[in-house]
């Protein structure tokens, strides 16, 4: 994927929640969990390492050696399962700066990834990748300068053990990444509408429904995720331009995530479903030109 100086990328390699979901039901949404990638004036940015980083990785084998920053929003296990699966980590002369926020327990973002791989969960220790790894351990909130014009400003999340959310703003252009987090019972979460005021694109955890949500058989309160009716309450609130339905809960399948679409739609016509490989563009100017999605 190649990305001009006039143009900022987003783009989509894995959008499910919780766990990886393959087969025929999944095939046009996708089954990987989170991995979002943006890239912008010489900037890469991969947000989370779920299932889609290793297939990221694979892309990214042609463009040997590169650079990128690493943000996660938490440790979660769909939100770093991927990335001792990353191939490029393992390649020497590539160069990674992981982002994370120290967790209550007081564990870095170095640490959480290391035990993952700590035998007897993982064969290959973290040390055994290759790469140049440099952890940072981020405030919430705080603005991390990566270069140029790019900046990315963090916001806490409402989820349960804490998570980040990340405002990433390239030249005159704003996009946000915000999963996972729930919403209020009585009122929009301030923080949350912070920061994704006036944003061109705005990805928001919409794991359930309403219905779903409240539900008098199997509630999904304090799950830590949100629904798609009060990702568009957020949306309209920030004055967001763009909505991305994002960390599409495992039960749901192609057809179902289709007329969530068109529901959404209806009330919020900025409203686009996340779907593994979808891509969207946004042109670096104030010229209000619609986004381009692939």
């Amino acid at each position: 994927m190649s990305t001009s100086d006039s143009e900022f990328s987003i783009h989509f390699w894995g959008v499910r929640g919780s766990i990886a979901t393959p087969g025929s039901n999944t095939v046009r949404y996708g089954g990987n969990t989170p991995c979002v990638e943006m890239r912008c004036q010489g900037e890469r940015i991969i947000f989370d390492g779920g299932t889609g980083i290793r297939v990221l990785g694979q892309h990214l084998l042609k463009e040997m050696p590169l650079e990128a920053s690493i943000f996660f929003t938490h440790s979660h296990w769909d939100h770093i399962q991927g990335f001792p699966f990353f191939t490029p980590a393992f390649i020497k002369g590539n160069v990674f700066k992981i982002y994370g926020k120290i967790a209550p327990t007081g564990q870095t973002m170095q640490e959480r990834l290391g035990e993952q791989m700590h035998h007897p969960n993982f064969p290959v220790p973290l040390g055994i990748m290759g790469s140049c790894l440099k952890f940072f351990d981020i405030a919430v909130p705080s603005t991390i300068h990566l270069g140029g014009k790019v900046t990315v400003e963090t916001g806490i999340l409402n989820h349960p053990g804490e998570a980040t959310g990340y405002r990433v703003t390239c030249g005159d252009r704003v996009a946000v990444y915000a999963t996972d987090t729930e919403h209020f019972r009585d009122h929009l979460d301030a923080n949350l509408v912070y920061l994704a005021r006036n944003a061109d694109v705005l990805i928001l955890d919409a794991t359930y429904s309403d219905e779903e949500y409240w539900s008098s058989t199997s509630p999904k309160i304090g799950w830590g995720h949100s629904t798609w009716q009060e990702a568009i309450k957020v949306a309209k609130a920030a004055n967001v331009k763009t909505l991305v339905i994002f960390h599409h809960d495992p039960l749901h399948n192609d057809d179902y995530l289709d007329e969530v679409g068109r529901q959404a739609r209806e009330q919020f016509s900025g409203a686009v479903m996340a779907r593994e490989g979808m891509c969207i563009s946004i042109p670096l100017r104030q010229d209000n030109k619609p986004l381009v999605e692939v």
